[in-house]
């Protein structure tokens, strides 16, 4: 057959010329080194996606407050019903999203799931009432089902020896979101009050004064879409005021304490988070990251006892700590996940993944949004006062996690990369794999 390629591997899998995802395997077993242009594509798209999850918290709260819906101990029921909505609409899309990539391929899920941030996220900007919010960040989660796919990718298109680094990209960028996304928010939410020399109350961003966080990232999420043709809870906590046992930060203080936590997530899931995966297997590292994550919560409560400098050094300490935990413990369940399935089915393993995640995702910030503000009510309780209660819950679900990472719930086999791609020496299994090969190229 002239469209076979003779074997290039010692195992004698053949590769065909017009099977897209055979020219990924060829690539990956002939390259050593790392494939930077593809996990350039994939920073950049973790990033788009990122960013506009992040960048909404530090100015929910004034958001809420703006659209004079409620009382200022029930700011907390609403915000999180905004939060989410973005979940709900990606738990309902996730696992379609997922299927299409495997069968249409990643790239045009991904260019859709890019354009929904520049359209949606720039609508959500503009929000003048509760429901626009609510209905723009609905859509916006329903139409970005780019991240399962990506993930799919990322493992794709690196050797095994590299796909812990290739799945930590993932959530290196995701720091990198928290960086960037909570200080936009942060620092250019109400423009008009903050920089009144720049912008006027009767200008755009004085009527319209959380557009401006929202336009920068849509501005880079329209970078991002050219580029690809060439292939809570803290927050609310943090903003309420001290009576209500808060720490009554501003929108810049929050952005300046989340950015400060994404600097070091960055180096950690660059520098630390890959090696230590190889070393000890993704299992051991999740399991590890959510009992660690327990006692770290447990202060949280205790740090509005503290104030000036000492607040930020304990505060920025237990935020870092936090997030470098709980993404170990996300990216350690990507590569569990990735290692559990074969190429031709990581699309929709990551769709079905990321419509579980979605699920909860959407009943977090509701459900913590009412428990917020249900804790707030409940200052004087003689059991968890307060917020105690909050985080009290958070640790419960850790525990919960921690109990699934050992068997019989996980299996041992998803600790590891698995090489059944390169065991296809049958001609009949070659023939299906190259039907049902995704498609990578436009």
């Amino acid at each position: 057959m002239d469209r076979c390629k003779e074997p290039l591997l010692s195992n004698g899998v053949k590769y065909y010329d017009d099977c897209p995802g055979c020219k990924v395997d060829l690539r990956k077993a002939t390259h050593k080194g790392y494939p930077i242009k593809e996990l350039s594509l994939v920073a950049l798209l973790v990033l788009c996606n990122s960013l506009p999850i992040s960048s909404l918290f530090p100015f929910l709260y004034f958001m809420v407050r703006d659209f004079h819906i409620g009382k200022t101990e029930d700011i907390g029921y609403y915000a999180g019903y905004i939060g989410s909505s973005f979940m709900f609409g990606r738990f309902l899309t996730s696992a379609l999203w997922g299927m299409a990539s495997d069968k249409y391929g990643r790239k045009p899920v991904m260019l859709i799931g890019v354009a929904s941030v520049i359209i949606f996220n720039t609508l959500f900007g503009v929000s003048v009432n509760f429901w626009m919010a609510i209905s723009t960040r609905f859509l916006l989660g329903s139409f970005n089902g780019m991240l399962g796919p990506v993930k799919a990718y990322s493992s794709e298109v690196c050797r095994e020896e590299h796909q812990a680094l290739g799945l930590s990209i993932v959530g290196t960028m995701w720091g990198i979101g928290l960086i960037i996304g909570p200080a936009l928010g942060g620092f250019f939410a109400q423009p008009a009050d903050k920089y009144p020399n720049i912008f006027s109350k009767k200008s755009l961003f004085g009527r319209f004064p959380y557009l401006l966080p929202c336009l920068c990232i849509s501005v880079i999420a329209v970078i991002v879409f050219v580029s690809t043709f060439w292939l809570p809870i803290f927050s609310l906590w943090a903003v309420s005021p001290k009576e209500y046992g808060g720490l009554s930060f501003t929108t810049s203080d929050v952005g300046v304490v989340l950015a400060i936590t994404g600097v070091g997530l960055l180096i950690f899931q660059l520098f630390i988070f890959p090696p230590l995966a190889n070393l000890v297997g993704a299992i051991l590292v999740t399991r590890i990251s959510a009992l660690l994550t327990i006692p770290v919560l447990t202060i949280y409560p205790f740090l509005a006892m503290l104030s000036g400098i000492f607040l930020w050094l304990a505060l920025n300490s237990a935020s870092l700590i936090k997030n470098i935990l709980g993404t170990s413990v996300v990216t350690g369940t990507f590569l569990m996940l990735n290692n559990a399935v074969s190429q031709d089915q990581r699309g929709a393993a990551n769709g079905l993944a990321m419509t579980g995640m979605s699920l909860f995702k959407t009943l977090g910030p509701a459900g913590g949004g009412s428990l917020f503000a249900w804790a707030q009510k409940r200052q004087n309780a003689s059991f968890l006062p307060g917020d105690h209660m909050v985080f009290f819950m958070l640790n419960f679900i850790l525990v919960i996690v921690v109990m699934m990472t050992f068997e019989p719930f996980l299996p041992r086999s998803t600790n590891r990369p698995q090489r059944e791609d390169q065991n296809e020496s049958n001609p009949e299994q070659q023939e299906q794999r190259k039907e049902q090969e995704p498609q990578f190229s436009s």
